[in-house]
């Protein structure tokens, strides 16, 4: 079994204080972090996402420009690329990354396997070249760019386990809901310490 970590956006502005900041959002940071130093050979392959939107356009009506934004579809202006915003957090320790990946580039993007690394290549490619079979999931925000990805991999063919104590959402309601959504598609809903190593 070929077991991959996705890491899903741990960027300063999806932290506290960011432009679209979540509760718990830098003890995520943390706590990946915490995971891959306390079980280095737990993954065979790490990949993290980062949003990387445009500055200079709404990126395909996701930022909110005329308009109030809704918080569902329309957005605040966030992880402008080549910004601060962008970055990973800086208690996000990266060098345990394998694939990093950007997604959003010009339009709206939720899942990780809308995106691609600095080559080019899609997640699908990558984790089809490296027989990945089994994702762990981790990341902001549960409710959002968490369900997508988790789904897509389930949609994929995927093993799929979110770890329930390195994720923090937008809104407790909306991310419980996500969980019941991932749980009845067939994810298994775990914490980190679950099995780890194995």
């Amino acid at each position: 079994m070929t077991r991959a970590l996705f890491i899903i956006d741990v960027q300063n502005d999806f932290t506290e204080g960011g432009a679209l900041g979540v509760d718990g959002g830098a003890a995520v940071a943390a706590g990946v972090s915490e995971l891959l130093a306390r079980h280095p050979g737990a993954y065979d392959y790490v990949f993290a996402s980062r949003d990387w939107h445009d500055g200079d356009n709404d990126n395909g009506g996701h930022f909110a420009t005329d308009i109030a934004p809704d918080f569902v579809d329309t957005w605040p202006a966030h992880c402008i690329a080549g910004t601060p915003g962008a970055e990973y957090h800086p208690a996000f320790e990266t060098s345990g990354v394998t694939f990093h990946v950007r997604k959003g580039q010009g339009k709206p993007a939720y899942s990780i396997f809308e995106g691609v690394t600095e080559d080019g290549r899609t997640v699908q490619e990558l984790l089809t070249e490296h027989g990945v079979t089994e994702i762990d999931v981790a990341g902001i925000a549960t409710d959002y760019c968490v369900r997508a990805s988790a789904l897509d991999a389930l949609e994929h063919g995927q093993r799929v386990r979110v770890l329930s104590d390195l994720i923090a959402g937008v809104a407790v309601e909306s991310s419980d809901a996500a969980l019941a959504e991932l749980g009845h598609a067939g994810a298994e809903i775990v914490r980190s310490d679950a099995g780890q190593g194995a």
